[in-house]
C-alpha cells in the first residue's frame, strides 16, 4: 500500500511532479487479475460444455474484466514513470486511455452477445443446467473476492473504478446465470438462457457509457468532475488586488490531480505581485484542492484580456 508515497521523495520544495501520489492499488489489482484470469478459463470451458449462452455472455464480460484489470495494471505502472524530456507530465493520462479502450471493448462484446441471443430466441438450444449452475456459483465467489480487493481504490482512481465496475457487473451476471440455471433445471425452459444473456448485456451498457464519458472528459481536457469553473473564477476575482482573471483553464491529467493556469490582471491597489500569486495559489489549494497552479500576473498595461 505504500507505493504511492515514494513519489514525494523526488519532489523539490512544493510538489511540482505531476505523478499521481495515490498509486497504491497495485497489489490488489494483481491478485484480482490472477483470480479473474484463472476463472475465465473455467467459465469458457463450462459455457462450451453446457452450451449456455448466459455463461458465455458472463465469460465475455469476464474477458473484459481481465483486460480491464490488465489495462489498469499497465496504466498504474506507466503513470508511475516520472516525466521525461518527451512527456513532461509523465504518463498519468494512460489511466484514461485504458478506461476508454476498455469501455469500447465492452460495447463490442455486448453487441456480439445480443446478436447471438437473437438466434437462440428463434431456435432454443438444450442447456446442461447443472454444469451451468456450478460454474456460475464459482464465478460469484471469484467476483465477490475481487470486489473486496478493489473496493478501496474504486473511489480514488478512474482505472480502478473501471475494473471495479466490470467485476461488479460480472457479479450481477453470475447471479443472473445462477437464477437461469435453477429455472432451466426445474422448468426446462431453455429460452431463459438467452434472456439472461441479453439482460446481462443491457445492464452493463449504461455503466460502460458513463465510464467512457468520464475517460473522454479527461482526454478532452475537460473541467474535472466536482469543480465549477465560474466558482473558481469568482473566488480568484474576489481576492483583494485582483482586477480580473482571463485565459483560465482547469483540467486533469488522470482521474485526480487538477491543474489550473490563468492570467491575473492586477488592480491599481495591488501590492507585491509575487505575494498575491502565493495567496491565490494557497486559496486554490485550500478551497478547491488544486495544487498545480500556474499564474501569469499582469500589470494593467500588459493586459491581453481584450485581444
Amino acid at each position: 500500500m505504500g507505493a504511492g508515497h515514494s513519489d514525494h521523495s523526488h519532489e523539490h520544495g512544493h510538489a511540482h511532479s505531476h505523478v499521481p501520489a495515490r498509486i497504491r492499488h497495485e497489489r490488489p489489482l494483481w491478485i484480482a487479475f490472477a483470480l479473474t484470469l484463472l476463472f475465465l478459463l473455467v467459465e469458457v470451458a463450462g459455457g462450451l460444455l453446457s452450451n449456455s449462452l448466459a455463461l458465455l455472455s458472463d465469460a465475455a464480460h469476464m474477458t473484459t474484466d481481465v483486460l480491464a484489470l490488465g489495462i489498469a495494471l499497465f496504466a498504474v505502472r506507466m503513470s508511475r514513470r516520472p516525466p521525461d524530456a518527451r512527456r513532461t507530465y509523465g504518463y498519468a493520462r494512460m489511466e484514461a486511455i485504458g478506461a476508454l479502450a476498455n469501455g469500447g471493448l465492452l460495447f463490442v462484446v455486448a453487441g456480439f452477445i445480443l446478436w447471438e441471443a437473437l438466434g437462440r430466441f428463434r431456435a432454443p438450444q438444450a442447456v446442461a443446467s447443472d454444469a451451468m449452475l456450478v460454474v456460475a456459483v464459482l464465478g460469484l465467489l471469484v467476483n465477490l473476492a475481487s470486489m473486496r480487493l478493489l473496493a478501496a481504490g474504486a473511489g480514488e482512481s478512474l482505472n480502478v473504478r473501471g475494473a471495479y465496475m466490470e467485476v461488479w457487473s460480472d457479479m450481477l451476471g453470475s447471479l443472473g446465470v445462477i437464477a437461469g440455471a435453477l429455472l432451466i433445471r426445474f422448468t426446462g425452459w431453455t429460452v431463459v438462457d438467452p434472456v439472461i444473456a441479453v439482460l446481462i448485456g443491457l445492464w452493463v451498457l449504461p455503466r460502460t457509457w458513463l465510464l467512457l464519458r468520464a475517460a473522454a472528459q479527461v482526454l478532452m481536457q475537460g473541467v474535472p468532475a466536482g469543480l465549477d469553473i465560474d466558482e473558481v473564477r469568482d473566488a480568484m476575482q474576489a481576492t483583494p488586488g485582483v482586477a480580473t482573471v482571463h485565459d483560465l483553464h482547469v483540467w486533469a491529467l488522470g482521474s485526480r490531480e487538477p491543474i489550473l493556469t490563468a492570467h491575473v490582471l492586477l488592480s491599481d491597489e495591488a501590492g507585491d505581485a509575487d505575494a498575491l500569486r502565493g495567496e491565490l495559489a494557497g486559496m486554490l489549494g485550500a478551497r478547491f484542492d488544486i495544487d498545480h497552479v500556474t499564474l501569469q500576473m499582469e500589470a494593467r498595461h500588459c493586459g491581453g484580456e481584450h485581444h
